[in-house]
């Protein structure tokens, strides 16, 4: 897949008659090149229904904005051709009525202005734009370069990160998240208000450990699904240090899982991944969790459906996959330096080495070392990270998040057991206060690939949570002063989410 093929903007090219015709088609044409090369899927109002395939009157608004909601854009380009009708805007995006991304930008001149110049004054049409968005209370993205030929990677950058944003966004309010089993009794950290969540999107899709566990007692030995399961798991790790009757089991759970996901329609799950799991089924779900976030469908720990949220925002964004770690161990020589770890269950696209099942070394003391088997154990390669948290706010059933990026240095001196990665974050003490400070727990998802700026603005500026980076001059408020990063200097593999 190319990075946006499951994109669809709708592209309104903003005109105003006083203004060269012939310049604002040229600056739609390059626009609509600019956003295919992207792999973007582009819906514009066609040259014969409206003047030019441009918007400016009333009813070529009336028939843009139709379009818009017949053809359900996940975002909208507005692009000042010329200096732009807001009022045409403002009626496209009312007629449109999809409460989607917007994003807005203005055609450079075609020159250095003469008092013969054909001229644009898209510098001026913007701001009118953006003045006629806000008087309708629809919340819009600036490009990071306004003002910009569309056929330059600046442009080429805006637009990656826009549909960052979209995917985002549209994800997030149509999410679907499986939990399996009640959160562990000690983890408070893992409460959840299941009701506004919903409100913001999101819904849960509940299925007890018992069913589970009945599920997999109905599944035959000899089952050719398990047997390619089994293939599948001996190609994803080294599974030598389990017992056969353990990876049987394993796969057995991992069959009712992958079922649950494709029956329910789920985007992201939460496990309660112990001890109930241990004493009853005798394996960890880490494994199968791995192997399924590994594909697309980001697995969180203790039923942390909060950390699901935050991972499936981080997955959507990246279009690669995302895990769930702890803020483990500050490094005793390296103040910047953090061991981002959990259990046993990042995807295997984290990994510098092969991935090996193994015990889950904390557990086993409690329930044993042969009921604790099935970890997905390796250390991280190096590139980039982003980490996210969304929580809510107790008191007002709000929504906040919480992002910020560093690096993973697997050279890093330290070792421990199950998945980690030794990550470096500039002014690490601090921002472990503020984690502190602004109420985020020990859970944070993490996916290879900085995208804190899309989640920075899908979700304070769409989806109306307050979000704390590192150093933000306005804790809690939507300043997009951040300089956009959304492609890493190393390209990933990508991989299909939903």
């Amino acid at each position: 897949m190319t990075k946006n093929s499951k994109i669809t903007l709708g592209f309104l090219p903003a005109n105003r008659g006083f203004f060269s015709t012939r310049l604002a088609e040229k600056m739609r044409d390059l626009t609509i090149k600019a956003m295919r090369r992207e792999g973007i899927k582009v819906v514009v109002p066609d040259k014969n229904l409206t003047k030019a395939g441009c918007v400016e009157t009333r009813e070529e608004a009336i028939q843009c904005g139709r379009l818009f909601r017949e053809q359900k854009v996940d975002g909208i380009v507005v692009g000042a051709v010329n200096f732009g009708d807001e009022k045409g805007v403002a009626c496209t995006i009312q007629e449109a009525g999809l409460h989607a991304p917007i994003l807005i930008y203005g055609c450079q001149e075609e020159e250095v202005l003469t008092m013969k110049t054909e001229r644009r004054d898209s510098f001026c049409g913007l701001l009118s734009i953006g003045e006629a968005l806000r008087q309708i209370g629809a919340p819009y993205t600036v490009a990071q370069t306004p003002i910009v030929f569309p056929n330059t990677e600046e442009f080429a950058r805006d637009l990656r990160h826009f549909a960052a944003v979209c995917r985002v966004v549209g994800g997030l309010r149509k999410a679907r998240y499986g939990q399996l089993g009640a959160r562990p009794n000690d983890f408070w950290t893992c409460r959840l208000n299941e009701k506004a969540l919903q409100r913001l999107g999101p819904t849960v899709v509940t299925l007890d450990l018992s069913e589970v566990w009945g599920r997999m007692n109905k599944i035959p030995d000899n089952a050719p699904a398990l047997r390619s399961i089994l293939r599948s798991m001996s190609e994803y790790a080294d599974t030598s240090q389990v017992p056969p009757a353990v990876l049987a089991r394993l796969a057995k759970f991992e069959r009712v899982v992958r079922d649950f996901v494709k029956a329910e329609g789920l985007d992201a799950l939460a496990v309660q991944c112990w001890t109930s799991i241990q004493e009853n089924l005798g394996i960890c779900s880490c494994a199968a969790m791995s192997r399924l976030g590994d594909q697309g469908v980001p697995c969180a720990c203790e039923s942390d459906i909060y950390g699901t949220m935050s991972m499936h925002a981080i997955a959507l964004a990246g279009q690669t996959p995302s895990g769930l770690a702890d803020w483990n161990n500050q490094h005793n020589d390296d103040p910047d330096l953090v061991n981002i770890w959990h259990c046993g269950v990042f995807p295997r696209y984290f990994a510098g080495e092969r991935p090996r099942l193994g015990t889950h070394e904390i557990v086993a003391g409690a329930v044993g070392r042969e009921k604790a088997m099935g970890t997905c154990e390796f250390k991280m390669r190096q590139g980039p990270l982003t980490l996210a948290r969304v929580n809510d706010d107790p008191a007002g059933g709000r929504f906040k998040a919480f992002v910020c990026q560093g690096r993973t240095e697997p050279d890093a001196p330290g070792v421990t057991f199950g998945s980690y990665g030794w990550t470096r974050i500039a002014n690490l003490t601090r921002l472990y206060r503020d984690v502190l400070a602004r109420h985020f727990p020990h859970h944070v998802a993490i996916g290879m690939r900085h995208v804190g700026n899309a989640l920075y603005e899908a979700l304070g500026n769409y989806l109306g949570m307050e979000v704390y980076v590192p150093n933000q001059a306005h804790p809690g408020l939507y300043t997009p002063s951040l300089p956009f990063e959304f492609i890493d200097s190393e390209e990933p593999a990508e991989v299909s989410l939903s």
